[in-house]
């Protein structure tokens, strides 16, 4: 079968035009200045597709940002917006994002130190960025946020979790990542106390890259159905998947190069969940743990990539630049 890619004009499109953007905006001085109306490049699979849909900042205005200062003024806009980041902008602690917003990558676009609290709100795109040495997480979506989307980002060298979705946050989809040189990849549940968050965390998780980071890819505390499909694991130092506190997890045509455990029902402390495996290939990697109850059927149509052709699909589409 063939995976449906986000819906693309061409591969690394984004690279070049978003370059000539962000050029032709530096060369007439408005960065910082809205301009015309841009979108995300493509449309989610997966969860965030559900529940209306996520388009971000579609339809608002567009500021092309290339500096802290400017970054979160933008951060403050009302209504739908585009925030284009242009060149390698250095911020610190968790800064919040508004409802309808999409924030975007122009080619080489880099957030450092810091990260982005998607908090109480909902239709969020975070797209094409290079994140690294954030002082808490890079991307912390919490406090029932709905429809988020994130995609073909880099995540290294950060402190805590690249990207974590807990209380009561839900209809998420993270596709097309890499994440290396990493621990704590994606929490998804805050704690085995915050009971809330059953009946939510419903996040699709595909075409990620795995690249030698060591646990949380991710680990899942009550939320089922959780989606996690044509992932590419390779050298994980821990784990792979985990499912604990009643969760349900389909781990569903991935490829696990390198991988002693595979997948978890149960860790740590935590009590067990579910994991249903199917069409996965576990090439020098340890036996799969499976069952601990059931999980929930997908509920949306996508298209699935034969495990054996993922590494090379993925390797060469995650990431910034690759859209």
């Amino acid at each position: 079968m063939r995976t449906e890619h986000p819906k693309t004009p061409s591969a690394r499109a984004l690279g070049a035009g978003g370059a000539a953007l962000g050029a032709a905006a530096l060369a007439l001085g408005l960065l910082g200045v809205p301009g015309s109306a841009s979108a995300a490049v493509g449309s989610p699979q997966g969860w965030a597709s559900q529940n209306g849909g996520t388009t971000g900042g579609e339809g608002g205005d567009t500021v092309t940002v290339s500096s802290e200062s400017e970054f979160l003024d933008a951060l403050e806009g009302d209504g739908p917006q585009v925030i284009e980041v242009s060149g390698s902008i250095d911020i610190s602690g968790m800064n919040d994002v508004p409802s309808d917003t999409t924030i975007i990558g122009l080619d080489g676009a880099e957030i450092t130190g810091g990260g982005l609290d998607i908090s109480g709100v909902s239709n969020v795109i975070v797209q094409n960025i290079a994140f690294s040495g954030w002082d808490d997480d890079a991307i912390n979506i919490q406090e029932g946020s709905t429809n988020i989307w994130i995609d073909h980002n880099s995540f290294t060298d950060g402190y805590d979790g690249a990207v974590d979705t807990k209380r009561e946050s839900d209809f998420v989809t993270v596709s097309w990542n890499h994440f290396f040189d990493h621990e704590k990849t994606s929490l998804v549940g805050h704690s085995d106390g915050h009971t809330e968050d059953e009946g939510h965390l419903r996040v699709t998780f595909h075409h990620n890259f795995y690249d030698g980071t060591g646990s949380r890819h991710p680990r899942v505390r009550f939320g089922n159905p959780v989606h996690v499909f044509n992932n590419y694991y390779l050298d994980n130092a821990e784990y792979g998947v985990a499912s604990t506190m009643g969760g349900g997890v389909l781990v569903e045509g991935n490829y696990f190069e390198g991988v002693d455990n595979p997948t978890h029902t149960g860790y740590a402390d935590s009590d067990i969940g579910a994991i249903e495996e199917r069409d996965n290939v576990y090439d020098g990697s340890g036996e799969p743990e499976t069952g601990g109850g059931d999980v929930a059927a997908i509920p949306y149509a996508y298209d699935l990539d034969p495990a054996e052709d993922v590494p090379a699909i993925v390797s060469g589409g995650a990431g910034p630049g690759n859209i």
